[in-house]
């Protein structure tokens, strides 16, 4: 298992934290995910590597951007 961070901009509420999370869930190998819509951190568990593309087009598709 490994975790991954990224730092999302535009949250700004439960409501978009709840997005955001659903959309990551979707991702292949995502096991876990925890948002805090405060510090725009996403945290993502996955029994893999994670596909950083795949993570920043289910962030997008949600609404949001990843933070280079």
């Amino acid at each position: 298992m490994s975790t991954s961070t990224y730092v999302v901009a535009g949250m700004t509420c439960s409501g978009c934290a709840g997005r955001v999370r659903s959309a990551v869930g979707k991702v292949a190998g995502v096991t876990d995910v925890g948002v805090d819509p405060v510090t725009g951190q996403v945290t993502i568990a996955s029994d893999g590597t994670l596909d950083d593309s795949k993570v920043r087009d289910a962030v997008k598709a949600a609404g949001y951007e990843v933070k280079d």
